[in-house]
């Protein structure tokens, strides 16, 4: 064989390959997608006041930083934090 024949079969190799990564990435993009909007319809469906929603929502956040905190990635941590002290204003409206 040559070098450009080897030159040839490598470079389709790559090829299929981008296309193959290419095709998974999308296939997540659509099965994500598909899951939040079954889950959206199913949350308004409770119709759930902003109270029980912030204390679902904090709940959320909670577990999300233990796992980002367990695989240290606290640039995540940091910005949910930012987002549970947002959470915890709205939770202080309603302990009055």
């Amino acid at each position: 064989m040559t070098d450009e024949q080897l030159n040839t079969i490598a470079n389709q190799i790559v090829t299929k390959m981008m296309k193959l990564k290419t095709m998974d990435e999308w296939f997540k993009n659509i099965e994500s997608s598909a899951r939040a909007s079954d889950m959206e319809d199913d949350y308004s469906k409770l119709e759930l006041d902003e109270e029980a929603w912030a204390y679902g929502e904090l709940a959320k956040l909670m577990t999300l930083m233990d796992i980002c905190k367990t695989d240290e990635a606290f640039e995540k941590c940091a910005i949910i934090n930012n987002r549970i002290n947002d959470i915890n204003k709205i939770i202080k409206k309603y302990k009055k």
